[in-house]
């Protein structure tokens, strides 16, 4: 089975099911957590040590995701202790249930400095309503103005609501360790735009990557600004770090990624990634010859319709490219009456 670049091939067509687990390389398991959402599951891999297993990114912290962990470790894991969680970034489908091994099994937790920060500090920032700065920065963006009614409203999403307390305490991975899981010797290999140090692990030993959400087939990761940090580029952080893993990426690799199915022709694939974003930048330059808001401009960079349930990562995603155009100098931006920037192509 293929896609259609022939050069990128999944030796997987179906995906484990409930709390079955597919054998991937000889002592590695890749299972999928469902989540409640458009991208409708993670994927979850566990690599044997011998005495016990450690395993790589966990789910949510929810009620559903801890019944399938109960039987994934009663069955296919065949009731052998997870002695070690490894996170590859902080968002909550990777690293919601890590707290949750590491108190109730015991678990030692290895991440990054900064998945582990962001992960303490994100839980203790709970709101009932949007703050001031959420609000001036979706009027900022241009965001539709039903839909920003509408959340005037509701309750926020709060990171805590689905991720279990980090206890004190974790190993930290960065750039440059070499890590053994699973009877393999493994570089570790940061990654960035879609989440900040992202850790990515390739194996000495073998053929096989842990890409996490920095290496997916067929979808690319979103790559959001936020109003903690508004003028941030995760456009160009992204492009340097696929460029920069590309050096490393070989057609015989079977990557591991935390969404879709396993694949190989990793160097296709990051060259896709790359160009995929340059494509879309060059489409909002040209949209920008006449002025336009971020919420204005989703037709020329997504090329398809975003329905509500898409609309937040949309927009995140968009400033985004408007921010790494802006910093490029590429275009330029001029506050309008309702609060909105107003951004257009410069003459270069």
């Amino acid at each position: 089975m293929m896609d259609g670049n022939s050069l990128i091939h999944y030796p997987w067509a179906e995906p484990p099911a409930g709390s079955e687990a597919i054998e991937v390389a000889p002592g590695v398991l890749w299972m999928r957590l469902p989540l409640p959402m458009k991208l409708d599951h993670v994927n979850i891999f566990a690599l044997d040590d011998g005495d016990g297993w450690t395993i790589v990114d966990t789910g949510f912290e929810m009620p559903q995701h801890r019944e399938i962990w109960g039987a994934l470790l009663a069955g296919p894991l065949r009731g052998k202790p997870v002695n070690r969680v490894i996170v590859t970034h902080h968002h909550p489908d990777h690293i919601g249930l890590a707290g949750w091994f590491q108190a109730a099994h015991g678990a030692e937790l290895w991440t990054t400095r900064t998945a582990w920060l962001m992960t303490r500090m994100l839980i203790l920032d709970e709101q009932d309503a949007p703050d001031e700065e959420t609000l001036a920065f979706w009027r900022a963006a241009g965001m539709d103005r039903e839909i920003y009614e509408k959340r005037l409203a509701e309750r926020p999403f709060n990171y805590v609501d689905l991720v279990s307390p980090l206890p004190r305490g974790y190993r930290r991975i960065k750039q440059g360790d070499v890590i053994r899981i699973g009877g393999r010797d493994w570089d570790v290999r940061m990654g960035d735009g879609h989440a900040p140090e992202h850790a990515t692990f390739w194996s000495r030993d073998d053929s096989l990557v842990l890409g996490g959400d920095q290496l997916l087939p067929s979808i690319s990761p979103n790559l959001g600004v936020y109003a903690s940090e508004p003028d941030a580029d995760p456009v160009g952080d992204w492009l340097e770090s696929c460029e920069r893993l590309l050096a490393h990426a070989r057609d015989d690799q079977l990557v591991l990624p935390g969404h879709k199915l396993p694949f190989t022709g990793l160097p296709a694939r990051l060259s896709q990634l790359i160009d995929n974003h340059h494509g879309a930048l060059d489409r909002l330059v040209a949209h920008l010859q006449t002025p336009h808001t971020v919420g204005g401009s989703f037709a020329p960079l997504y090329k398809r319709k975003i329905g509500p349930d898409e609309y937040g990562l949309a927009l995140v995603e968009a400033v985004a490219h408007f921010n790494h155009l802006y910093q490029a100098g590429r275009i330029s931006r001029r506050m309008g009456d309702d609060g909105a920037w107003l951004w257009q192509a410069t003459d270069d």
